[in-house]
């Protein structure tokens, strides 16, 4: 009886007065505008046994090129938000109870973790339970309820489909009955790939089968844009605004996840630069330019989570601060975004006068099957 009248208690408050959730971050609480615009949620699932280190080398050095794919993205005239997800499976570090299955980054946009994530991961034998990793994400990440939205999972790897305690059968139905679609990428040979069950897990989920070589090395091309593209990057950094103890620790995230993109190579630094300068790298929930271009108001930051610098301003001299701040990181973004085009003109110059290779990289398969996905689902690319 207790129970009955607290919940009615419950359900009468909440349709008198909206409830929010107490804020269990440092970050300061500020009011979110209604989202409105179209998503797409792309989570990708990497096998790390032991012999996958040329897929997760792939997919760190092409991460931004993946993300460019959706640069100019839209959907009923409006630009979409890209959420990137991203698990691990396969490996002996993660308990049994768990099906060797972990998440390390749930759907977000800031891109800079699942990078830093990415970089993380190393390899270590043991059980690929493919059916069980595509069940985790299912159960675990806060996939959109519109149907009009873009659900894709991407799970890589190379042992038979079928391991493990859940039915890749089961789960895969179960994805697309929630409009979430499961593309399958073999690392390895087509055949190999059909007969380990990739192609019809697949095809259940209204997905692709894809099949890469794991172990070839991404193309690479050095363009005369680089060394400007990476220049102007760093200049890009300083117009953020870090607030709060997240931004400093996504300051440093930023920075790092420079470093490593230029430590792959030129390339893969100019591709990350370019998705710094697209509206696709969105960081309002610690930088106070993104935030005001979200609507967030930063009268609400509390004085002690802004900079040193900013402390000692009124509201107009801030209100102006971050104004000039977003001024000048748009003309960065427009001059990156002038180079990256030069520079892809350039790239693809290179590529014709090299042999043709039909063999497919990870970036390869993930992007080509992501944009023909996009374009059935009516997004402009």
């Amino acid at each position: 009886m207790f129970r009955k009248s607290l919940l009615a208690a419950c359900a009468a408050a909440l349709t008198a007065v909206p409830c929010v959730a107490a804020d269990k971050t440092d970050a300061p609480a500020i009011v979110e505008k209604v989202q409105t615009e179209p998503k797409i949620q792309i989570a990708i699932l990497l096998d790390t046994s032991g012999s996958m280190d040329g897929l997760i080398n792939q997919t760190r050095e092409q991460l931004w090129r993946i993300v460019n794919t959706f640069a100019t993205a839209k959907k009923d005239g409006k630009r979409p938000k890209l959420e990137l997800a991203l698990y691990h499976y396969g490996n002996d570090s993660i308990p049994s109870a768990q099906h060797h299955v972990k998440m390390l980054v749930p759907l977000t946009t800031d891109l800079d973790r699942v990078s830093e994530e990415l970089f993380k991961l190393t390899t270590n034998g043991g059980e690929e339970y493919c059916g069980a990793a595509i069940q985790h994400s299912l159960t675990e990440l806060e996939w959109s309820k519109n149907p009009k939205d873009l659900k894709l999972i991407y799970i890589a790897g190379n042992e038979p489909f079928s391991q493990g305690p859940i039915a890749y059968k089961e789960s895969v139905r179960t994805a697309i009955a929630r409009g979430i679609v499961v593309n399958t990428i073999h690392a390895g040979t087509e055949r190999d790939g059909v007969a380990g069950n990739w192609a019809d897990a697949a095809r259940l989920a209204d997905g692709n089968f894809l099949f890469i070589d794991s172990n070839r090395a991404v193309a690479r091309v050095d363009a005369p844009q680089d060394a400007e593209i990476a220049r102007l990057s760093q200049e890009l950094n300083k117009t953020y605004i870090a607030y709060g103890g997240k931004g400093r620790a996504a300051v440093a995230r930023q920075e790092a996840q420079d470093k490593n993109a230029a430590g792959m190579s030129a390339s893969s630094m100019s591709t990350r630069a370019a998705a710094k300068a697209s509206a696709n790298y969105q960081n309002s929930d610690w930088d106070l330019v993104d935030a005001r271009k979200e609507g967030k108001p930063m009268a609400t930051v509390p004085k002690e989570e802004l900079p040193a610098e900013m402390q000692k301003m009124n509201d107009a001299e801030r209100e102006k601060f971050v104004a000039e701040k977003a001024a000048e990181r748009a003309k960065l973004q427009t001059q990156i975004q002038k180079l990256a085009a030069e520079r892809d003109a350039f790239v693809a110059g290179e590529m014709k006068k090299k042999a043709k290779d039909a063999t497919k990289t990870m970036d390869d398969a993930l992007i080509e099957s992501a944009r023909t996905q996009a374009v059935k689902a009516d997004f402009a690319l």
